[in-house]
């Protein structure tokens, strides 16, 4: 029954015992996951193995990006991390009706959304069948109130659809409706706030709206001033305390200043930070959600995007744009992105096959040093994109050199293993090395390197997914050449702090990003990393053409399998 072989394994929760022993045992539950539980156990005095695990349980949840943990199906819908199938059903459940009558009368718990018997905090709460950490309950009621409070003040506006449908013009074009109505009043500009959860996205955000401010028909005077808009992180914005990961400076005491909030790729911020954020939004300000509630979530608890799109409330959804017309890539790339999207796994079949100039289906079960013939098509686009790359770089085009970069890009599920990043990574330099027999790999800084930075680095400002070259632009010495906007950036290697070569990357690394051609490499039908939302964000990267390796079963699995997060907010704003 146990999944965890080896007892001195580090997910093994040493001094465990009765449920917390077994779910522990059967890879469910974390080493932290129980130790949190029972020195929460140990401070409020509860004895009952029942109550244990379910606190253990309410811990897992946001770990995984839940809110809350529904005891009443938790059985059911409960899966393990591991690769490895698991029988859960083996594992020996509490009797929920005894269960949850355990849980209300522990003294860890608070009962309903007013406790009047909890006279001092407890570290959860209770509501029906759901059992949240206080904080998370605290942030999910928050969020709700002060969003229901914008809409009913029409001070919340939604823009949603996929890439390609005109998001960031929707949005240029309403910062420059705000600035020429101030202007005809003769009042001053408002004070706009450009933000995203990401550096990358924020700094993709500012090039967008830049680029949308030369095009649009407008006045000088407000290009200029649309032209000189900054974006930044959301933690940035909020002006983050040193030391502390959910502290502020700006909150609901101290509110930000700005008359207008924008903020892009929503799709990827957490419960915890949309709290932060709306409680520091002025309620006579405006905020302006923008995403793609169809994509991958944070990696941390909550969907709070797709929560707000999917909620329908009257007042929530007159604020909400849906736009679905793509202008960005082709009609079979489309066609098979709305399959996708909707959960029709016929469709989805079906547009594999209709589009053969744009998608490029290769039905491939991918294991180690196998099926290389049938992968040929992935082969010649990543030799031809990387030849590319190394050529303009040997001559010191860095534009060149840049714009071949961002031709293709190999996606991956997983990081390791035969369908990850790693594996796949080792096979295209190997595959260049070959091609160009001049071409050393093996050297740190070799001319042609793709770079891939993989930490914020501020005084450089490089960002976490920023992509680069190493190129030849002086005899002497190369330079790592970056783009942002229309500007290169040129740095010494050695001046680099986290980076890596970036021959193929994973889907989630990809968010935000496009390329005329994508290989996406989907893992086996078994693995629990693959949704939906995994394969829609790996669909509508490319632009021109897409190349899907993967087999039917798996294609299915995904499609049929949407991320399933336990949260509460869609029902509160409804």
């Amino acid at each position: 029954m146990s999944a965890l072989a080896d007892p001195f394994t580090a997910t093994r929760a040493l001094g465990a015992t009765g449920l917390l022993r077994a779910f522990n045992d059967s890879g469910l539950l974390s080493a932290a996951d129980v130790h949190v539980a029972a020195r929460l156990a140990e401070l409020g005095e509860e004895e009952a193995d029942a109550v244990r695990l379910a606190v253990a349980l309410a811990v897992r949840g946001p770990r995984l990006g839940h809110v809350f943990v529904d005891l009443a199906t938790i059985r059911e819908t409960a899966n393990v991390e591991s690769e490895e199938p698991v029988d859960l059903s083996a594992l020996p459940w509490p009797e929920p009706g005894a269960w949850l009558a355990a849980v209300r009368s522990s003294q860890l718990v608070a009962i309903g959304e007013e406790d009047p018997a909890a006279e001092v905090d407890r570290p959860l709460r209770l509501i029906g069948t759901r059992l949240y950490l206080d904080r998370y309950w605290r942030e999910e009621r928050a969020v709700a109130a002060d969003l229901n409070g914008l809409t009913a003040r029409r001070r919340l506006s939604v823009i949603a659809g996929g890439p390609g449908t005109g998001k960031t013009t929707e949005v240029a074009r309403m910062v420059a409706e705000l600035v020429e109505q101030a202007a005809a009043e003769g009042s001053r500009p408002p004070l706009i706030a450009l933000a995203a959860p990401t550096g990358k996205a924020a700094a993709r955000l500012e090039e967008a709206v830049h680029d949308e401010a030369a095009r649009l028909p407008l006045g000088e005077e407000i290009r200029t001033w649309l032209m000189d808009l900054r974006a930044s992180t959301v933690h940035r914005l909020l002006g983050r305390r040193p030391g502390s990961h959910s502290r502020f400076a700006h909150h609901r005491v101290s509110r930000l200043p700005h008359d207008v909030v924008i903020v892009d790729e929503t799709s990827m911020v957490s419960l915890s930070l949309m709290a932060r954020l709306v409680e520091a939004v002025r309620p006579e300000a405006r905020l302006v959600l923008v995403g793609d509630p169809g994509q991958l979530t944070s990696i941390e608890a909550g969907v709070v995007l797709g929560d707000i799109v999917g909620a329908a409330g009257r007042a929530v959804a007159e604020g909400i744009v849906v736009l679905e017309r793509v202008h960005r890539y082709g009609v079979g790339i489309a066609k098979l992105a709305d399959a996708v999207r909707r959960g029709d796994a016929d469709a989805t079949m079906a547009a594999l096959g209709e589009a053969p100039g744009e998608v490029a289906w290769l039905p491939v079960e991918v294991e180690e040093g196998g099926a290389m013939g049938e992968l040929r098509l992935v082969r010649e686009r990543a030799v031809a994109a990387g030849a590319a790359v190394v050529a303009a770089a040997r001559g010191g085009a860095a534009r060149v050199a840049l714009e071949a970069l961002g031709r293709f890009r190999l996606l991956c599920a997983h990081r390791r293993g035969p369908y990850g990043v790693s594996d796949w990574s080792t096979r295209v330099r190997g595959w260049l090395s070959t091609e160009i027999e001049d071409l050393d790999v093996e050297q740190r800084d070799y001319v042609g390197r793709p770079l891939l930075i993989t930490e914020n680095d501020y005084e450089l400002g490089l960002y976490n997914g920023d992509t680069g070259v190493i190129v030849q632009d002086s005899p002497q010495h190369p330079s790592a050449v970056f783009e942002r906007g229309r500007q290169l950036m040129h740095f010494s290697p050695l001046r680099l702090g986290a980076v890596d070569t970036v021959y193929a990357m994973t889907v989630h690394k990809s968010q935000g990003s496009q390329f005329d051609t994508a290989a996406v490499l989907l893992p086996s039908a078994s693995s629990r990393i693959l949704t939906r939302e995994l394969l829609y964000t790996a669909v509508t990267r490319a632009r021109r053409e897409l190349i899907l390796v993967a087999s039917e079963d798996a294609v299915r699995r995904a499609v049929e399998r949407p991320v399933a997060r336990a949260s509460g907010l869609g029902e509160r704003l409804r």
